[in-house]
């Protein structure tokens, strides 16, 4: 860093002497000039005064070559040229001294984040007691390579010492533009530390058409990688470690496969040659979910190109889109993207398209809009267009289908009823109850209240199940009646799931949503797929359809 300061400083004194230097030769041959000029017409007043001549005046008005100014006048053009070459190139190396100290800046900040992260996992590594003991002692201020009470951490917590990560996509799409299909490119960039926590972040868009070709997706890829390792090599990293979602392209930069074009091949020599300026610099195979970052930022870089400028009623520009299915220009903000596929559209049809999936008991497995297209939204994500009370009945449903049949478990108390997993639930009372597992004592972990996982009411601090149920005899109201609709409905109870399960065609086998099978007439388990009792396997009347 300080040879690189004594050359710019070198670089700054060459330049003011060379302007010094000019200046003052320009200054020179004015002055000499001018001398020049004043001898030249001494001698010609002398020369007229011992001859007269009546063509003296005309002689005296008729420019002579000599006194032409032309080459003076190139002379003074060729400086001042060369004085504004001068100024542009001091602009030039001004403004990269400049960039330089936002970099020297950036990096900085890059380190201090880096080192109170360390500091911080350190921190956490320190057993207790030694923590209470000796906890007011640690410290390590940014700048430091060591303290006396924290011998054992690392001297070197810097950006340089840590393998960070560079993510890069690009993406190329046909967008409609009301009524006009256009091909637009863009690219983004993200750099991370280890843990994926973000450094820097950068999206631009690119060229879609190269004299006359379209650009490939491979092509769009490598210049996002390209700019990603330009974008490292900036903040001096040393090492990173560089990611690609497609398979071709890490073959293409592994030397396994050799590109298929000229232009693949172009852009995967200058990846190359970019490795070599690194200490560390190898690809990492992994899925597009893995490259997140990059990924919106990408899209938000073809987003920013497929705008249309409208005017407001209070003179302001807005920007919009066409949407696909209602064919309406909305404003981009009121665009929905969706997840994995790049499919745009506007959020009424958006929650039309939902809502319906919700009516038809699909909610959980709501998709993408376009034909054929499969790509899941992200329940998130739909937060944005979605009412609150749709938006909870969705993510209801989706946390349903993610617990197993045979781990649900709902809250006892009727003002939460909160849908848990057993093994979740198990976990979460073992840190406030103990031998929660023998007793069937479970805290709620969304109300915090206790109650029995065995007779699913409040928790019976100081009675056996059994001992409660015989206290207690009368079910609740609802339970009662469930229990006489049940029998008289002739239904069954699995006992391994408690489900209620009604025949409405079929043979007497039945096998519960939980996986359990059981023999519909008397209850008892199926084995092997045969009974284990004698009752009938099946009843004409339940298996014949007759019209």
């Amino acid at each position: 860093m300080a040879d690189t300061m004594n050359d710019d400083d070198c670089v700054q004194d060459l330049i003011t002497q060379q302007r010094s230097e000019i200046l003052s030769a320009k200054t020179l041959f004015s002055d000499l000039d001018f001398a020049f000029q004043l001898q030249l017409q001494e001698a010609m007043d002398a020369s007229l005064a011992s001859k007269p001549s009546t063509d003296s005046s005309s002689s005296l008005n008729t420019p002579d070559p000599v006194l032409d100014s032309e080459d003076t006048s190139g002379l003074d053009l060729a400086t001042t040229l060369m004085l504004e070459d001068i100024a542009r190139f001091a602009m030039e190396f001004k403004d990269r001294e400049q960039c330089q100290t936002e970099m020297r800046k950036m990096k900085e900040e890059l380190d201090r984040r880096i080192h109170d992260q360390k500091f911080a996992e350190f921190i956490r590594s320190v057993p207790e007691n030694e923590w209470r003991e000796y906890g007011d002692n640690y410290e390590k201020p940014y700048g430091e390579s060591s303290s006396s009470s924290s011998s054992s951490s690392s001297s070197s917590w810097s950006v340089d010492s840590e393998c960070c990560r560079v993510y890069s996509k690009g993406l190329i799409s046909e967008e409609r533009i009301r009524d006009m299909v256009v091909r637009v490119a863009g690219i983004g960039v993200a750099v991370c530390d280890p843990k994926d926590n973000l450094l820097f972040e950068k999206m631009s868009p690119i060229e879609s058409m190269v004299e006359g070709k379209e650009t490939s997706s491979e092509c769009a890829e490598l210049e996002a990688l390209v700019e990603g390792l330009n974008v490292a090599l900036i903040l001096g990293l040393k090492t990173v470690t560089f990611f690609c979602a497609d398979y071709m392209l890490y073959q293409y930069l592994t030397g396994r496969v050799p590109p298929a074009t000229s232009s693949t091949e172009k852009l995967v020599n200058e990846v190359v040659v970019l490795q070599g300026k690194f200490t560390y610099c190898n690809p990492s195979l992994v899925t597009r979910n893995d490259i997140k970052f990059a990924f919106k930022l990408a899209r938000e870089a073809i987003v920013s190109q497929i705008t249309w400028p409208a005017q407001a009623e209070n003179g302001k520009c807005l920007k919009e889109e066409t949407c696909t299915i209602c064919f309406e220009d909305v404003s981009v903000d009121q665009m929905f993207s969706v997840d994995g596929c790049l499919h745009r559209y506007c959020f009424s049809c958006m929650k039309q398209h939902v809502e319906v999936r919700l009516l038809n008991g699909n909610g959980m497995q709501a998709n993408c809009p376009h034909q054929g297209c499969t790509s899941e939204l992200n329940i998130e994500s739909c937060g944005k267009f979605l009412e609150p009370k749709v938006f909870e009945i969705m993510s209801q449903r989706i946390k349903e289908a993610s617990v197993p049949v045979q781990e649900k478990v709902y809250c006892p108390y009727s003002r939460c009823s909160a849908l848990m997993s057993k093994t979740d639930l198990l976990r979460y009372t073992e840190a406030f109850y103990i031998d929660a597992e023998r007793t069937g004592a479970r805290k709620c972990m969304k109300c915090n209240q206790f109650f029995c996982i065995n007779c699913k009411v409040a928790w019976h601090y100081n009675l056996t199940c059994y001992d409660h149920r015989k206290l207690n005899p009368n079910l609740h109201p609802d339970e009662k009646m469930l229990k006489s609709l049940a029998t008289r409905k002739l239904w069954r109870q699995c006992i391994v799931c408690n489900n209620m399960v009604e025949l409405a065609e079929g043979c007497y086998h039945i096998t519960c949503r939980c996986g359990y099978e059981f023999c519909y007439t008397c209850g008892a388990p199926w084995k092997n797929k045969k009974p284990t009792c004698k009752c009938p396997i099946w009843d004409e009347r339940n298996i014949i359809h007759r019209r």
